[in-house]
């Protein structure tokens, strides 16, 4: 293992900023090897970077990948070019802009969260509010395709006297994801620790401004990057979705058992059923239940949540977002130019659900105080 053989290995770590390699960019050196230690320098623009945890995690794990038994966690040193400002080092409070966080979430995979969220987003934006995306799903992030936005660059933007990660707008919708972040066609093969560092990066050192409502897509299940978000966020509330298959509803209501927990207390704003029922396009009038019929109904009924809406499994569903273009894009075309034709069902299924949801936040806004951050207690 030479200098040459870590170079090779960093120059398929970009740093996001430019998205040029890091070799690219003249940010490594000092490398050497000590046995099975490797140490290196990463040289940053400016001390107060957003990109550097994230950066020298990726080039830490692209090491350990490329030469397994090596040890290079702890030895990678960090250089700036340029210290902080004074106002870079005031602590900024989080997300101080925003009235309303939402957290879209699924116990299992393979529901259709995502989607509901990207859909949820847009349409609320085509209704008029100020609206950011966060990507949370860091091991399978799909936004960025579901936007059609996989090869945008990020880019850093100066506002009160410190540089911010920009968030990419599209439909209306400020969108930050980590897939921006790792080759699209790589897995982010991080441990739990590093992958809730890079999440509170997209979320405290971006400027998303001043929101009405800011959407976080979830992974699914219930893991660290759930407590990172309530630790880091005070949550307004969150919205589940299910299918109607029974294995789907048991993974909700572990979901849904964990945000009632009364360390965590999260508000559940309602029950989304996703994939409720089909219907072919040469026969509109019918409906095959494909997964099972009702199961978020009863779900709702049973943990005593509102049933948010019922949305039929439709190919272009999936097909809008495969192109980049999530149906209710057409609510937002509709709002721009008023002409109803570019409405079709699905997206119009997506505009009654933000409704809904936009109802039951003010609802419970009303009713309940201002969420807080989850306190960590040793």
């Amino acid at each position: 293992m030479t200098q040459q053989d870590i170079i090779k290995a960093l120059s398929g770590v970009r740093y996001p900023g430019n998205k040029q390699s890091l070799v690219e960019n003249d940010m490594v050196k000092d490398i050497r090897v000590e046995g099975d230690d490797v140490y290196f320098t990463l040289v940053f623009p400016k001390s107060t970077d957003p990109f550097i945890k994230s950066v020298v995690r990726m080039a830490e794990t692209a090491t350990e990948v490329a030469f397994p038994g090596v040890k290079v966690k702890g030895n990678v040193k960090v250089e700036a070019l340029q210290g902080p400002s004074e106002a870079e080092k005031t602590p900024v409070e989080v997300l101080p802009g925003v009235k309303n966080i939402i957290g879209i979430f699924s116990g299992k995979g393979g529901v259709g969260k995502s989607t509901v969220a990207a859909n949820v987003a847009i349409a609320l934006a085509a209704k008029g509010f100020k609206v950011g995306l966060l990507d949370a799903d860091i091991f399978g992030p799909s936004m960025p395709k579901m936007f059609g936005v996989e090869d945008s660059p990020l880019y850093m933007i100066n506002r009160e006297g410190r540089d911010w990660i920009e968030p990419i707008e599209k439909y209306g919708v400020k969108m930050l994801s980590i897939g921006f972040l790792v080759d699209k066609n790589n897995a982010a093969v991080w441990r739990g620790t590093m992958a809730s560092n890079a999440l509170r990066q997209l979320i405290t050192d971006a400027w998303w401004g001043d929101l009405d409502y800011f959407i976080i897509d979830m992974p699914p299940g219930t893991s660290d990057i759930h407590l990172t978000l309530v630790q880091t966020l005070p949550i307004t509330g969150v919205v589940i979705v299910t299918t109607p298959q029974e294995v789907a509803l048991a993974d909700a209501r572990k979901g849904i058992s964990m945000f009632k927990d009364e360390k965590i207390n999260v508000p559940v704003l309602g029950i989304v059923e996703n994939m409720a029922w089909f219907t072919p396009d040469a026969h509109p009038e019918e409906k095959y239940y494909l997964f099972g019929k009702g199961g978020g109904s009863e779900l709702a009924r049973q943990l005593d949540v509102k049933l948010l809406a019922e949305i039929p499994l439709v190919a272009g569903i999936c097909e809008d977002v495969d192109n980049g273009r999530p149906s209710s894009s057409r609510l937002v075309a509709d709002s721009l130019t008023g002409d109803k034709s570019t409405c079709n069902a699905e997206a119009l299924a997506f505009g009654l659900l933000a409704d809904g949801i936009v109802e039951q936040c003010e609802d419970r806004n009303r009713k309940l105080p201002p969420s807080r951050k989850v306190e960590v207690k040793r």
